[in-house]
């Protein structure tokens, strides 16, 4: 394998060729491989795909639509009119004489909104209950009309009414529908009259309900309001309260003076008592900082100056003169005065904070018997009030419901209702249903729209490969060509007595010019296909072509045979030499295609049997060689991945310039997958139709897994009716109408080197 190939992004360089000798007969792969694939196409394939598959199912698509139509169009002919009878009523919010007796949340507007849906909404239910349904059939007598008694009478009563609330209003609309017009108007205006009685019956018997239970309410209260006065009056006696609320405001001030006097006098006594302590602690000093004295003040300063005077004249004179003695005598006169004025004072301060004390005393008792008086006068003026309370409110709900029960006596007087009527119900002139146009077009979009979808459904349940985008999205591999289902060119060639071909030294029975189309009409539009595959593999690997192509598919009858064949027969016509090499050793069939003989060929070469010179075989066409299967040998697979096989492609790819393999089916066998590793291009043939979705995926998975080098899908016997316009460049309009005339060809292909 010396050639280097270009990595195309079609095309993968194989990592490893050495393996091929050390896979095993079966292989089992993983089902999800980790590779890249070629993008997918353009979004736009999705409505050319739809055009297509509404082309191919247009005969399911137009039969629906033409049976549903027809079906509504009969059954809107056939069936019976239905006159529609409409009377309106407006409900209104309720009338002010409701007793007063409302909610305490009815005051906001959100509230009263609500009200007022759900009171409509009972109404309407009212509207469709049984009893009145009952009363309208009662007073109609419907029992004994025969379009009533095919069913019950409830039933068929139901289903002729129909109500709508007008939006943004109030108003109701009543609909009847019934075969007899006359009858459907009665039957609305009869509903909506039995209706307003009812509503205002209903309302006149919950007013007398009222009164009367308000009588009775009211023979209680009034005996509640009397003992509850008794109470009040007994109690005023017995406590003697005339003024409670005055005699509250004396109590208080009283309690407010006494509160403020005990505080001075605590003050007061806290004040003297202090100053008894110092008096009584003996120090004259302090005491006399704490009671300033001028008679104490006057007697210092004089004690002072004799103090001094008596030191001076002491040392001067000494203690035995005369007038120092005379000093001394001055000196404890002043003392003694000093001391009887101090306890004077203390005397004095004494008795000032005993007053004090006894003072404090007397308003503490005077403030506690306050506060017992206010107390007792607090209990009497809560159970004063309670009782007044009691008696005010009785006589208030008393007066209340008095008045309540003269305005329900007026309004069970009054005939009123918040229902009235704004339209009656008219015998209508034309009939409601059936609306013939509107059914027959409601049936032709429901035929198309159901022909649409039946088209869809049965596509989605075919999981065959139909087209080159159904191949490439489904294998994520590029799409390399179609090959048209031609039916017409074999019938044709059979029908002008064309013989059967054969390019080898015998004929053969099963050879056709399908088989062999690019030989037999070079020019036709199925020669003009397999061009294309050629240029689509020619142009796939970047550098230079590949020379090792080998064929697969993922079944048996899906075209790989003929695909190979006519795939070497272009090549061969292009100007190489072409070496067509049959690998399916366990079910042969280019020899049989061909009209060759099979008696040696690549089974007896790999098993040594026969050499190359006897097994490669020349055609009528030049630079087209073939290498028949050979024999069937006992263990294909195990010759086909042995070292022999890889030697001998080696040895070929030196004496051809392309060698075409056709392989057995790669689900089938693992033949297939073991020669992939050897090829420079793997292209897959799936039959349109034919080849399941599933059956592709796995094809694919089991060659990544042995890094084939996958170049594409071809796509095999493709119907160009099937609806795809994409495809209709190569319908015969363009191909088969050009190349009509052509006459066959036997011998070499006017196409030449041509790619």
């Amino acid at each position: 394998m010396g050639e280097s190939l270009m990595d195309s992004g079609i095309v993968r360089r194989r990592s490893d060729t050495s393996t091929l000798e050390q896979l095993p007969t079966e292989i089992q792969f993983p089902a999800d491989p980790a590779r890249s694939y070629a993008p997918l196409p353009e979004e736009g394939f999705l409505l050319r795909e739809y055009g297509r598959i509404l082309k191919k199912r247009k005969w399911v698509v137009i039969s629906t639509w033409l049976i549903i139509a027809i079906l509504a169009t009969v059954y809107a002919l056939h069936m019976t009119p239905v006159y529609d009878a409409t009377g309106r009523i407006a409900i209104n919010r309720e009338n002010s004489v409701n007793l007063g007796f409302k909610d305490s949340d009815q005051g906001t507007i959100g509230a009263d909104y609500e009200d007022y849906n759900i009171a409509l909404e009972t109404q309407i239910r009212i509207l469709q209950s049984d009893a009145l349904a009952f009363q309208v059939i009662k007073n109609l007598k419907l029992d004994n009309n025969p379009a009533f008694a095919e069913s019950s009478l409830l039933d068929r009563f139901r289903r002729g009414l129909k109500l709508n609330v007008v939006p943004r209003t109030r108003i109701v609309e009543i609909h009847y529908s019934h075969p007899d017009a006359r009858l459907a108007a009665q039957i609305a205006n009869i509903l909506i009259n039995t209706f307003i009685e009812q509503n205002f019956k209903t309302k006149f018997e919950s007013t007398m309900q009222t009164s009367a239970w308000l009588s009775v309410q009211l023979s209680d209260l009034q005996m509640k309001v009397e003992t509850s006065q008794e109470k009040l009056v007994r109690y005023q006696k017995e406590h003697d309260i005339l003024g409670i609320d005055e005699k509250q405001n004396i109590v208080t001030s009283k309690l407010d003076e006494l509160n403020k006097e005990l505080t001075a006098a605590e003050g007061d006594r806290i004040q003297k008592e202090s100053a008894y302590k110092l008096a009584s602690a003996g120090n004259p000093e302090i005491f006399a900082k704490a009671e300033p004295s001028s008679l104490i003040n006057q007697l210092r300063t004089q004690e002072s100056d004799l103090r001094m005077k008596y030191a001076e004249a002491t040392t001067q004179f000494g203690s035995s003169y005369p007038k120092v003695m005379q000093l001394g005598n001055q000196l404890k006169q002043v003392e003694a005065s000093i001391q009887a004025e101090d306890e004077r004072i203390a005397s004095r301060v004494q008795n000032e904070y005993l007053s004090a004390l006894q003072r404090e005393k007397l308003l503490g008792a005077a403030l506690d018997v306050q506060k017992q008086e206010a107390n007792h006068l607090n209990e009497s003026a809560i159970e004063y009030n309670l009782l007044k309370r009691d008696a005010e409110s009785n006589r208030q709900l008393y007066e209340g419901l008095l008045q309540k029960l003269k305005e329900a006596g007026v309004s069970a007087g009054l005939r009123s209702s918040n229902i009235r009527i704004v339209d009656v119900a008219r015998v209508p002139t034309s009939p409601s249903a059936p609306n013939i146009p509107r059914d027959i077009v409601l049936g032709l979009a429901l035929g198309l729209f159901g022909g649409i979808g039946l088209a869809f459904v049965l596509e989605s349940l075919d999981n065959t490969v139909r087209t080159p985008e159904e191949a490439q999205i489904i294998s994520a591999l590029p799409s390399l060509g179609i090959i048209p289902l031609s039916t017409k060119q074999i019938a044709r060639d059979r029908k002008n007595g064309h013989p059967r071909l054969s390019l080898g030294s015998r004929s053969s029975e099963s050879a056709d010019s399908l088989q062999l189309i690019t030989f037999a009409r070079p020019r036709s539009e199925l020669a003009e296909s397999y061009r294309a595959l050629r240029t689509s593999i020619m142009l796939s690997s970047l550098g230079s072509p590949p020379k090792v192509i080998l064929v697969t598919s993922a079944l048996p009858q899906e075209g790989k045979t003929t695909t190979s064949i006519n795939s070497a027969i272009v090549l061969a016509q292009r100007g190489g030499r072409v070496l067509l090499v049959d690998a399916d050793l366990r079910r042969p069939g280019v020899h049989k295609a061909l009209g060759l003989r099979n008696t040696s060929g690549l089974s007896t070469l790999l098993t040594g049997g026969d050499g190359s010179q006897n097994a490669i075989l020349s055609t009528e066409i030049p630079n087209l060689f073939v290498l028949t299967a050979g024999p069937p040998p006992p263990q294909p697979a195990e010759l086909l991945g042995s070292i022999l096989m890889k030697d001998y492609l080696c040895r070929l790819r030196k004496e051809f310039d392309h060698i075409v393999i056709d392989t057995p089916p790669a689900l089938s066998v693992t033949d297939a997958v073991l020669l992939s590793v050897e090829a420079d291009s793997v292209l897959v043939v799936v039959r349109s139709g034919q080849t399941t979705k599933a059956a592709l995926r796995r094809v694919r998975d089991l060659l990544s897994h042995v890094n084939a080098r996958i170049t594409g899908v071809i796509v095999n016997a493709f119907d160009l009716h099937s609806g795809s316009s994409y495809y209709y460049q190569y319908d015969s309009k363009y191909y088969g109408r050009y190349y009509e005339e052509d006459p066959p060809q036997n011998g070499t292909s006017a196409a030449g080197k041509a790619s």
